[in-house]
């Protein structure tokens, strides 16, 4: 799970030690195993040294390319973003701040020009803010964040768009999260 921090009423998210280790041997490893693969193939030893040349060759710039994007993710208690829930709350990210009531749409997608998830905020006045993950936030945690500390401030019209993006029966099932309803005085 990732680490949700709450200090006096604002709620700090950073990523999961498990997915820094699983980027970690993503990109860094791969990358290794493509010198790895040079490395053998340029002794020309065995009749698929041509094969581990190309690989290496051809994987090298692509592993190059995700680990230099994945780079600032792996910076020790790297906080992704930060939400001040309430009637008047925000969710906070250093590409800018956000009110909870002006979410039109949140969304979580893979960019696909790096592979990095990222969480895309769609306001009423036609802003679109996106906050990197780097592949650190799990999309269950990412679901269940969003409906337990940001859906129940949001507008009704994004409320009814989230609404159909969840599957709360797939959270249950999997995460045992359950929706809480709202109190009415």
């Amino acid at each position: 799970m990732s680490m949700i921090q709450e200090k006096n009423g604002l709620l700090v998210i950073k990523g999961s030690k498990f997915y820094y280790v699983l980027m970690f041997l993503a990109t860094v490893g791969f990358l290794i195993g493509c010198v790895f693969l040079i490395i053998n193939g340029l002794k020309f030893n065995s009749k698929y040294s041509l094969f581990y040349l190309g690989g290496g060759i051809l994987f090298t710039p692509f592993y190059l390319y995700l680990t230099l994007w994945s780079l600032p993710g792996f910076i020790p208690g790297k906080i992704l973003f930060k939400i001040i829930p309430g009637e008047g709350g925000r969710v906070i990210s250093n590409k800018g701040t956000v009110p909870i009531k002006n979410i039109q749409d949140i969304s979580f997608v893979r960019n696909p020009l790096n592979l990095i998830n990222d969480i895309v905020i769609q306001t009423f006045d036609d802003k679109k803010i996106r906050i990197r993950t780097y592949n650190l936030l799990d999309e269950l945690v990412y679901e269940m964040m969003v409906d337990q500390y940001i859906y129940p401030y949001m507008h009704e019209h994004a409320k009814q768009v989230w609404d159909r993006k969840i599957n709360l029966e797939r959270l249950s099932k999997e995460a045992r999260y359950e929706r809480k309803e709202p109190k009415i005085d």
